[in-house]
């Protein structure tokens, strides 16, 4: 009877998994047995089989870092075979490597005895020197994922871990008619992550045990193709790489609704009063800085004329019914320029084609070519194929929709890694912009990449009225750059201000101009702030275009702040030639060092947004429809 309990309790406490994973009821009961008691039978009933490919086949992955064939193979043993009503038919599967890619690299060169079980199971040479690199290149077609959901962590801690499987597991290959399934586990009682092996029909002694890698995909979906192309080649240059714009649903999905007024286009007229405008800030730097005599804080959003929220708002149609006469810090839709794969697809509307038929180089120039790996899979790979033909450069960097400091984002030339990495939440793949125009730091005796960060002030969407502040800001890279090592975080991001260890590069505006004619002669700075404020225009210009939900709104009680990351590229070989690059647009940005450098920051900046107050030395109108 203690037995019956303990099922129970463990049946009860797994069940949303079970289920969730349609793991057959009849398999529960063997499962929380070998679970409980630490049994891996599989070796009763299957075998591994090492692959002998023949001396001609084009594929041996023993020779080919790229081939999508496997080394081994797992076959059923058994003389009467595995039967999928057999209860007692499901086997645990232990992992054999836990990481974080950005970690995995340094594992493997730090425990010699983890990597030698990673070339065996791989198919790597032990005694090549670059075994490490290969390893991670063949990873794609090994690893798996998950996350960890539990309330109260952080982003960092919420970052996807993936795994491989042991041997038994790793041997289980692709068929799109499997007669297996393999689903990971957690056993909650111990806090250790398996995995489940079980038949889903019955199989003869001599069959090989296989699974469908992507079976939640259907069979004759576009993507899964693409999706596959770690397990197996597939020439997709034949396929259009053309994007299109999609419906306006696509827009709001994942999306709060919002509301937006109408009829209430106008903007607000100057204050003309003597009181100060009392402002709601729930932005601590905003509180600490905003001094000016024109404003006064206050801790209650009724009594407030202007509120700087750092909540997404949404009910902009109520808010200017009940409460006409207040500001607020955002624009309805705005998110159709501050997330990354809306940007890509506002940005596109400035392109009068989709590419240069001889470069394949896309348009506007100054977006990089962006894909929705989720909606664009097929289009991405075709493309990534395309340019492969041609032998242009191929590093992309792929990143999370809605996450911010270089989170779960990844550099490489990689595609069988690319099409995998959208398993751990949905990503963009944006070209990598392998031609930076560097920065010459004297005390790293070598070059490094930057970015430059511009203040955007938006004050009217119709007619368009924006400004950006004159003063922008600078971030380094802290090791000289290089198209090599794209684990080293340090060599080709910028961000450092959430990196524990890595040290902060500060130069302002006024001396980084001293530097930049010093280091560039040829290259005139006025020139190339032309360039992006064109630029910047451009992409307002093109998040007006479209009608709510697929362009902002216009709002006569909105004013906003939005920061625009920016880095140069050389457009040509000779290097003579340079065109900024508009990477992402931030809602809410971190505006501390701004305050730090220029303390009356917010001053001037509420006095234009709230006051009208235009000051030349500040800002730069960016465009103003008559």
């Amino acid at each position: 009877m203690d037995g019956i309990n303990k099922f129970n309790e463990f049946a009860a406490l797994h069940r949303t998994q079970l289920e969730s994973s349609a793991i057959p009821v009849h398999f529960w009961p063997a499962l929380y047995r070998k679970l409980s008691t630490d049994i891996f039978d599989a070796g009763e009933a299957l075998q591994l089989m090492l692959i002998d490919y023949d001396e001609d086949e084009e594929q041996d992955p023993a020779q080919d870092d790229d081939s999508p064939n496997p080394v081994f193979a797992l076959g059923v043993v058994r003389e009467q075979g595995v039967k999928a009503g057999d209860p007692q038919a499901i086997y645990l599967v232990d992992h054999a490597w836990t990481f974080r890619l950005n970690s995995a690299r340094q594992q493997l060169e730090q425990h010699p005895q983890l990597a030698d079980r990673m070339s065996a199971i791989t198919g790597v040479d032990l005694e090549l020197e670059d075994r490490i690199e290969k390893i991670l290149r063949r990873l794609w077609k090994y690893c798996q994922a998950y996350s960890i959901g539990s309330e109260g962590l952080s982003d960092e801690d919420r970052q996807p871990i993936w795994y491989v499987m042991d041997e038994v597991g790793s041997a289980v290959n692709h068929s799109d008619d499997p007669n297996f399934r393999l689903v990971p586990l957690l056993y909650l009682n111990t806090q250790t992550t398996y995995s489940v092996l079980f038949p889903i029909r019955d199989c003869e002694a001599g069959d090989q045990v296989t699974r469908d890698v992507v079976e939640y995909v259907a069979k004759e979906a576009p993507q899964r193709a693409a999706l596959l192309l770690p397990w197996r080649d597939a020439d997709l240059t034949g396929e259009s790489f053309l994007q299109v714009e999609p419906q306006s649903d696509y827009f709001t999905s994942g999306h709060t609704p919002e509301t937006y007024p109408k009829n209430n286009t106008d903007p607000l007229p100057a204050r003309l009063r003597c009181d100060p405008l009392k402002v709601y800030a729930q932005y601590e730097v905003v509180r600490q800085h905003l001094t000016s005599p024109e404003f006064i804080l206050v801790s209650n959003e009724d009594e407030a004329d202007v509120l700087w929220l750092t909540h997404h708002f949404k009910n902009f149609e109520e808010f200017a019914a009940q409460s006409p006469g207040k500001f607020i810090n955002q624009f309805p839709f705005e998110y159709v320029i501050t997330i990354k794969d809306l940007l890509s697809i506002v940005g596109r509307r400035a392109a009068k084609e989709h590419h240069n038929g001889l470069t394949l180089e896309t348009y506007p120039s100054w977006l990089p070519t962006t894909y929705n790996l989720s909606t664009e899979l097929k289009e991405f790979a075709a493309y990534y194929q395309a340019r492969a033909v041609k032998g242009l450069d191929n590093h992309w960097i792929v990143k999370p929709w809605n996450l911010a400091r270089g989170l779960d984002t990844h550099i490489t030339d990689n595609i069988k890694q690319i099409v995998r990495l959208p398993a751990t939440g949905p990503k963009i793949a944006q070209k990598y912009i392998e031609r930076p125009v560097l920065f010459k730091r004297e005390e790293l005796e070598g070059s490094v990449k930057f970015d430059i960060r511009y203040v955007i002030l938006l004050k009217s969407v119709n007619p368009l009225k924006a400004y950006v502040y004159r003063k922008f800001f600078l971030r380094f890279a802290n090791h000289p750059f290089s198209l090599d090592h794209f684990d080293d975080y340090e060599k080709h991001y910028t961000v450092m201000n959430y990196q524990e260890e890595a040290q902060l590069h500060h130069v302002k505006c006024d001396d980084f101009l001293t530097l930049w004619q010093e280091q560039y002669p040829n290259s005139d700075w006025s020139a190339l702030e032309l360039q992006i404020c064109k630029m910047l225009e451009e992409v307002l210009q093109c998040a007006r275009q479209a009608d709510p939900p697929c362009g902002l709104a216009p709002c006569a009680q909105s004013r906003a702040l939005y920061a625009a990351d920016i880095m140069l590229r050389w457009k040509d070989d000779e290097e003579k030639e340079i065109e900024p690059q508009l990477l992402e647009i931030n809602w809410t940005p971190d505006c501390k060092r701004a305050c730090d450098y220029y303390p009356d920051f917010f001053n001037d900046i509420f006095r234009l947004l709230f006051l009208d107050e235009d000051n030349d030395d500040c800002f730069r109108l960016l465009t103003a429809d008559n």
